[in-house]
């Protein structure tokens, strides 16, 4: 997971960063704060309809006005609720908009990074952060500020008309304004602190909470739910804790703050005494301003609160968005080829598929072992390279490297001749089939997970990479043939199912140069026959890299790489590493010899 170390709150609350991706909804939001104004306005409006009514029909003791009184007053009320209504479905409009915006950007954001970010996190941590942390910013933007922009005009338009109804009296009563102000800089800092730590805790509780259903088989299989338990557990009581600490916090400012708040309705009652004597109706309304006043300025508590949360959900969220890519395309290349987004594809070169590692030196960004050191190798157009070791040993970085998952360190991976940094990432992923171990479908149906290949596939195509893995049978089973929905993930369909799918996929698209990670380690042996004959087909023509647990399908390679410790140690044809009698001649042998033991068990 990302690394969660201390940083400086952002200014402002974050506020600021947020506002590039409000340009859209300018109009609307606008149109909520005229809206707030105006409700702010009729709300000071209603007192008067009070003091009017007191000191009409009960101190002068006449009804004469009382068919005016209540049409203007059922008027006001009206509006409010109309005012209201329009407000409402603004702050819902404007939350949604600005919720689709910065999903939609973070989204395309995860799209520029590099193989190594989503190595180093969380399927969970990625959610929340386009998820949960952009709906409490959308909830911010929108109800928050409806509601920030009321309460603050009412609080100006109430003193405004206290202060022409008795300046004295006013002045009384905003003599607590400055200690309100006092207590919220006291307590403002701590809040942010103990908030923000009660946001890093419940990310860490989702994680674990993650791990908890996503590993629901491996946690059984290795006896650990209580270990499993345990750290839940310890996270919580932590959670707990934490927030028990930030709610007496909290309770304590918005009792402090009540406190000051209520001197103020005193000091009215002291001295609105006298007023009422003679003006009941006066005494009345400045009652209700004052009390109105109070509440937007106990309103601090909810306002230091709600804004720290954000602060720290507009953190995370914008920590996303600085994140670069390790793999990146120069802007002289971007310019030329285009990007993933906006491609150029009438300036791109074809691809032949003649692979160079020249002096490549690499280096994994999160580790400290150098895994290649100087290594060099010519893969000709055509060549079927396998890569072989023991589980672990990194057979992946080869491959990796090749699709520019990840940049060496030092020296050069050439395609076609050409240092692969002066052509663009799509360019190269273009022209690559992969058919990983664990093989992923998207949801759809498997018609659908075939165009990703090739969306401009005619039906002969779709069929003849279908026939070309052996995988019509698969299809002529399914309910719905090639219809047949999925699932999430492909859920719904068996891994050996998947599986040839995926590698018809590939097939489909025609690539140049053609990835099989493990292919069949996870199938069943009738797959793995039927895959296992597909390739000797499709390798054919095309430049391929296997990597390989189990060696009896790599002895008709061209060249097999040995791989042990992250490094390459041996490498030859079938026959020529069997004779050196080295690694590759164990590693062969000790397979041949657990194989021939399982069969004779079985």
């Amino acid at each position: 997971m990302e690394t969660n170390t201390k940083q400086k709150h952002l200014k402002f609350f974050g506020i600021p960063k947020i506002l590039p991706y409000l340009k859209n909804v300018r109009g609307q939001i606008l149109m909520m704060v005229m809206l707030a104004i105006i409700s702010s306005i009729v709300d000071i409006t209603i007192p008067q309809f009070q003091r009017y009514a007191l000191d009409t029909f009960v101190g002068k003791r006449t009804m004469a006005t009382i068919v005016p009184f209540v049409l203007c007053y059922v008027a006001v009320i009206l509006l409010a609720a109309v005012v209201n209504y329009i407000s409402c479905a603004q702050a819902t409009i404007v939350e949604m908009k600005v919720n689709r915006e910065l999903r939609q950007t973070g989204f395309k954001h995860l799209q520029t990074l590099s193989f190594s970010y989503f190595n180093q996190n969380s399927v969970g941590y990625i959610h929340a952060r386009l998820m949960s942390d952009t709906g409490r910013i959308g909830g911010l933007v929108s109800w928050w500020l409806i509601d920030c922009t009321w309460r603050v005009s009412y609080l100006i338009g109430a003193v405004f008309v206290m202060i022409r109804m008795n300046a004295k009296l006013a002045m009384m009563v905003l003599t607590t304004v400055p200690l309100l102000v006092l207590l919220f800089a006291i307590f403002q800092k701590r809040l942010e602190d103990v908030n923000h730590e009660v946001r890093e805790i419940n990310s860490k509780i989702t994680g674990n909470f993650n791990e908890g259903i996503m590993g629901a088989k491996t946690i059984k299989s290795l006896a650990i739910e209580e270990k499993i338990e345990q750290r839940f557990t310890d996270e919580t009581e932590n959670m707990r804790s934490k927030s028990i600490r930030a709610s007496r916090l909290r309770g304590l400012f918005a009792g402090t703050m009540n406190f000051a708040s209520s001197v103020a309705l005193a000091i009215v009652l002291w001295k609105g005494g006298y007023i009422a004597l003679e003006e009941l109706g006066t005494f009345s309304v400045f009652m209700s301003y004052a009390q109105g006043m109070m509440e937007p300025l106990r309103w601090l508590v909810d306002i230091v609160s709600d804004l720290i949360t954000t602060q720290v959900n507009i953190e995370r969220f914008t920590k996303l968005l600085s994140v670069r890519s390790d793999v990146i395309d120069t802007p002289e290349v971007v310019e030329k080829y285009g990007d993933c987004f906006e491609p150029k594809k009438e300036n791109w070169e074809p691809i032949q598929g003649d692979i160079e590692f020249r002096d490549v030196t690499f280096r994994y960004p999160d580790g400290e072992e150098t895994v290649l050191e100087n290594f060099s190798l010519k893969i000709p157009f055509g060549t079927h390279i396998a890569i072989v070791g023991e589980t672990g040993a990194g057979k992946s970085t080869l491959v990796n490297l090749v699709c520019r998952f990840y940049e060496p360190t030092k020296g050069q991976l050439l395609i076609d001749g050409q240092d692969a940094r002066e052509r663009s990432q799509l360019w190269l992923h273009s022209a690559i089939g992969y058919v990983l171990q664990t093989p992923h479908l998207f949801s759809g149906t498997v018609r659908e997970n075939l165009l990703m290949g090739n969306p401009n596939a005619t039906e002969e195509q779709i069929w003849e990479a279908i026939r070309t893995v052996s995988a019509d049978e698969v299809i002529a089973h399914l309910e719905k043939g090639l219809d047949t929905d999925v699932g999430e993930g492909g859920d719904l369909l068996s891994t050996g199912e998947k599986q040839l799918i995926s590698f018809a996929r590939a097939i489909l698209a025609d690539p140049r140069i053609l990835i099989l990670d493990e292919a069949t380690a996870s199938v069943d042996t009738m797959t793995e026959a039927k895959i296992q004959s597909a390739m000797e087909y499709v390798t054919q023509g095309r430049t391929s890299l296997m990597i390989a647990h189990r060696l009896s399908t790599v002895r008709g390679a061209d060249l097999i790489l040995v791989v042990k410790n992250g490094r390459i140690v041996e490498q030859g044809t079938h026959s020529e590493l069997l004779t050196q009698k080295g690694y590759y001649h164990e590693l062969y042998t000790r397979q041949y010899e657990d194989e021939a033991t399982a069969k004779i068990l079985a």
